[in-house]
């Protein structure tokens, strides 16, 4: 029976965890200034009215209403297609460049370890392409802990679409009352709340003075906040007690 106030309703014990990829597990510094820059460039190379795209927009909206401005000035679907396709060529390529320099967060393989014992299922929802998730999880030794991945390059709707969230959880045979998404980032709480999975939040390493704060998280619906994935690991119940922040109420 659904909850008469409407609000997610969440069974013990956890079955699967999904986990943001870049600032959750690893830290891998994409240049996504330059990734905007590059979207801009090549969706005025192809109609869009110059000045019309803001680069510090995310990538998704500034590929959305680039469609959305040459559509709604009749320029061929093949071209159009062609501008989307060059896009995320150019993405994936600066993408991979940071590969070199990415890293397993700390705790990282503790945490994943831990958990991979105890019998949960484990899942990876992320922005990035399916070559540099691959590339990146086998380069921190953390991809054979992860059979279930879900990226852009997937078909269907990406993260922050709550349907990319219900899809994975789908393949990973995981009741959405039964599951936990763990992410660092404002689109993460979002996708999360919007498909009615409890979120925990992760702050940022090291800390970032604009991004996500515990405050925001829970503002945000997290139903807790992690300063690390050390707490992280004993808020699930896999590790010892360290310094912790309070779960959020």
């Amino acid at each position: 029976m659904p909850e008469t106030d409407g609000a997610p309703r969440y069974v013990e014990p956890l079955l699967g965890i999904v986990f943001d990829l870049d600032g959750t597990l690893i830290l891998s510094h994409h240049d996504f200034a330059r990734m905007r820059k590059e979207v801009v460039r090549i969706a005025e190379l192809h109609g869009v009215p110059p000045g019309s795209l803001d680069p510090t927009q995310r990538i998704s909206h500034l590929l959305d209403l680039a469609r959305e401005t040459l559509t709604a000035a009749n320029v061929p679907e093949g071209q159009i297609f062609r501008m989307e396709t060059e896009a995320r060529a150019a993405i994936d390529a600066i993408e991979l460049e940071a590969l070199p320099r990415t890293k397993a967060r700390a705790g990282a393989h503790e945490l994943l370890s831990a958990l991979t014992t105890r019998g949960y299922r484990l899942g990876v929802i992320t922005r990035s392409a399916e070559p540099f998730c691959r590339a990146a999880l086998r380069r921190t030794e953390l991809l054979d802990m992860f059979p279930y991945l879900r990226t852009r390059s997937a078909p269907g709707p990406a993260k922050p679409s709550p349907e990319a969230l219900r899809l994975l959880l789908r393949e990973m045979e995981v009741p959405d009352d039964r599951a936990l998404f763990v992410g660092d980032h404002l689109i993460d709480a979002e996708c999360a709340t919007r498909a009615r999975i409890r979120f925990y939040g992760i702050l940022s390493e090291p800390p970032d003075d604009d991004g996500m704060t515990v405050e925001r998280f829970v503002a945000a619906g997290a139903a807790a906040v992690a300063r690390d994935l050390p707490e992280l690991a004993h808020m699930l119940g896999v590790a010892p007690s360290p310094t912790t922040l309070a779960p959020a109420t």
